[in-house]
């Protein structure tokens, strides 16, 4: 007859609760699992799949009663992890988003927004164009499950009930600011682009005033942006490769940081 103990028993649910919990924060926050249009129940379901797939490969967890106030501090604590890994890699994609803000708004398109399922708010078109390419080169590469596989690799980095350094939080602030260097770089050579020609467009109103700026200027800032921009899709792959590797470095950094 199989006898289970309440010990083996809070045994197999720490070993269960812990990954998933930490899991679920990372889905909660990172791109494409956090993606508003993924309904809960199967983001649980498949927190739960993979919590269950990749169980044998994680190290002990902790014999913390999960009946106690310490396993729901844990609980928590796995969650702002799990949330602080998918937030960091979250970053690095808002660095598109802000390049497709920027882009738009040189090409005169900034009132042309729209409701965006990914975020849960309003977006330009340029923007929403290239999140939703920036995705699919994420997909195509296979960057979701290589964030499932890093997200199961922390675990040797910073284990269960291990308390996380105060220094490494900091880190998230400083790949901010790599959002918005990343972001700016990326829109320069459009916004350098649309700038020549809106010097142009004022040198030509100087030379004939009785031409109409509103008339001309707007249909060659689109003509111009739409043209220089299918002349970059050939080259954003590299771009956003080299992004993405970025992205999962600073998880690795930011992990180690808050392991001490």
């Amino acid at each position: 007859m199989l006898v289970v103990t309440a010990a083996q028993l809070d045994a197999w649910l720490a070993a269960l609760m812990f990954p998933l919990v930490r899991l679920l924060g990372l889905f909660a926050s990172a791109p494409l699992w956090s993606n508003r249009g993924i309904p809960v129940r199967v983001r649980l379901a498949a927190g739960l799949a993979m919590a269950m797939a990749v169980l044998p490969a994680l190290p002990a967890m902790p014999a913390i009663p999960t009946d106690s106030w310490e396993a729901l501090g844990v609980l928590a604590h796995q969650f702002v992890i799990g949330a602080a890994i998918g937030f960091t890699m979250r970053l690095f994609f808002a660095a598109v988003d802000l390049a497709g803000e920027m882009i738009g708004l040189q090409m005169g398109l900034s009132f042309a927004v729209f409701f965006s399922p990914t975020t849960g708010g309003q977006s330009s078109v340029i923007a929403e164009f290239l999140g939703l390419l920036t995705l699919l080169v994420f997909l195509a590469l296979d960057g979701h499950l290589m964030l499932v596989q890093v997200m199961v690799a922390t675990f040797e980095w910073l284990p269960v009930g291990r308390a996380t350094a105060a220094d490494g939080w900091l880190l998230i602030v400083r790949y901010a600011a790599v959002m918005f260097s990343a972001g700016v770089m990326m829109a320069l050579p459009m916004v350098a682009t649309l700038l020549i020609a809106n010097i142009g467009l004022g040198i030509l109103t100087r030379a004939a005033p009785q031409l109409n700026l509103f008339a001309v200027g707007f249909p060659v800032t689109l003509t111009v942006g739409f043209l220089v921009l299918l002349l970059s899709l050939g080259l954003i792959g590299p771009v956003l490769q080299r992004l993405f590797e970025q992205g999962f470095d600073a998880i690795e950094a930011l992990v180690r940081a808050l392991g001490g």
